[in-house]
């Protein structure tokens, strides 16, 4: 990033920050970076894609063991809520049923949005039991359970009367205890980064609180649907309620889903980088990733917003909108599909000693893998729609990423490494991936 970043004006600056919130920005920049690398300019990786076919038939086969028929879901939070084999969103649509479609469209938006904040790495020792079904779950799955059960006994809401929500004064109230408490976390069962899940959610609820023309006085993340689904200048709420008049969209754009994620929640990431006094989030730097200007040798990957994003998708298109243009969205640079590219060999290191190391967020080697997983998983893609005989339309990343990477990235951790874990050891607070 520029030296001369304090001389900036206010106009260059904000520039920079709606670069930075781009999808597209995400994919040029991590290009920038793999063709880095496929040019031999790397202290850390080499990219062997001969390999990419290979991953490609992996990919397909566990994608077909998991859905025989082909009907591949979105990858999404929605499918980790069916761990075990249970029905939960039907559990909550029960609840829901004597609201409007807009109100229980909200509903699920809140439940979405507080599981995927807490989805970061639970770490290799920390389980959750689901006393409801006597099912004990892990790693995500866990968490998602978890998040679930907690959202259905009202843990988010401050009102009794109205328990299925989530709102700004209750986020406020939850300290390290009773986050602990609901996840079942203690001295013999400890989840990773505990306290800084614990503080991302009290500076969701100041967020929420800080935006009430955006999330009502109540402070609740559902109305992110009012905002991204009804005309701007119509009347939109009044008395927390659509006015008369209020005209929706039907259809809504994913970038425009994360762009409005971005921009509300952009205060509440404790890590990454400031642009200004913007905190930026999931951007760090990295010696080939170009650009221009303030944004000049950033890398964005806003890995858990686009992880939303695509959990948004299926809430709305449940409410009657359509989102378009999946594909804007990128692959999510985390573990499972960045294990799987180092495990299958795509994804080179350099140093043979990596998997004995302990690396922060920003370490170059690590913007770097992630970089290289967003560029190549994009590279992988057609590869997978030409097995299966599929267009893009078809078969949008989203699916793919669901049918699909991630899955073999785990199945193939799991036959590597006792437990399962992760190729690459990554200090995690909780709130990065």
């Amino acid at each position: 990033m520029s030296d001369t970043l304090d001389a900036l004006d206010a106009g260059a600056l904000h520039d920079g920050v709606r670069v930075l919130r781009s999808p597209a920005t995400i994919r040029e920049r991590c290009a920038a970076i793999c063709a880095a690398v496929s040019a031999g300019r790397s202290e850390h990786f080499r990219i062997d894609r001969t390999r990419l076919p290979v991953v490609a038939e992996r990919v397909v086969r566990v994608t077909r063991e998991r859905y025989p028929t082909l009907q591949i879901p979105y990858h999404s939070r929605w499918r980790h809520f069916e761990a075990g084999g249970v029905d939960r969103r039907a559990e909550l649509d029960t609840r829901l049923a004597d609201r409007s479609s807009t109100s229980a469209t909200r509903a699920r938006v809140d439940l979405a949005l507080i599981s995927v904040l807490l989805d970061a790495g639970a770490g290799p020792d920390w389980f959750y039991l689901e006393h409801e079904t006597g099912q004990r779950f892990t790693r995500s799955e866990g968490l998602a359970v978890a998040s679930f059960r907690a959202f259905m006994a009202g843990r988010f809401s401050s009102d009794a009367g109205d328990p299925f929500r989530v709102d700004a004064k209750a986020l406020l109230a939850i300290d390290d205890a009773a986050l602990a408490a609901a996840f079942q976390s203690g001295e013999h069962n400890p989840l990773v980064g505990l306290a800084g899940r614990a503080s991302l959610l009290r500076r969701l609820g100041e967020a929420l609180r800080a935006r009430p023309q955006l999330f009502t006085d109540s402070g609740q993340p559902g109305h992110l649907f009012d905002a991204l689904t009804y005309h701007p200048h119509a009347p939109k709420l009044r008395h927390h309620r659509l006015a008369p008049g209020a005209q929706r969209h039907h259809h809504v754009d994913a970038a425009r889903i994360l762009g409005l994620l971005l921009d509300a929640f952009s205060g509440i990431w404790p890590s990454g980088q400031m642009l200004g006094d913007v905190p930026m989030g999931d951007v760090w730097l990295h010696s080939q990733a170009g650009g221009q200007g303030a944004s000049a040798g950033l890398v964005p990957f806003h890995k858990l917003s686009q992880w939303l994003a695509y959990s948004l998708i299926e809430p709305f298109e449940w409410g009657g909108v359509q989102v378009r243009a999946l594909d804007a969205l990128t692959a999510l640079p985390e573990y499972r599909n960045g294990g799987l590219l180092l495990d299958a060999g795509v994804i080179v290191p350099l140093d043979d000693a990596f998997a004995s190391r302990r690396f922060q967020p920003r370490d170059e080697w690590v913007v770097e893998w992630r970089a290289l997983t967003v560029s190549l998983i994009d590279e992988l893609a057609p590869l997978v729609r030409t097995e299966f005989g599929m267009t893009a339309e078809q078969l949008p990343l989203a699916r793919i990423l669901e049918g699909g990477t991630w899955a073999t990235g785990r199945q193939i951790a799991a036959e590597l490494r006792e437990g399962g874990g992760p190729p690459v050891k990554v200090d995690s607070d909780g709130t990065l991936f």
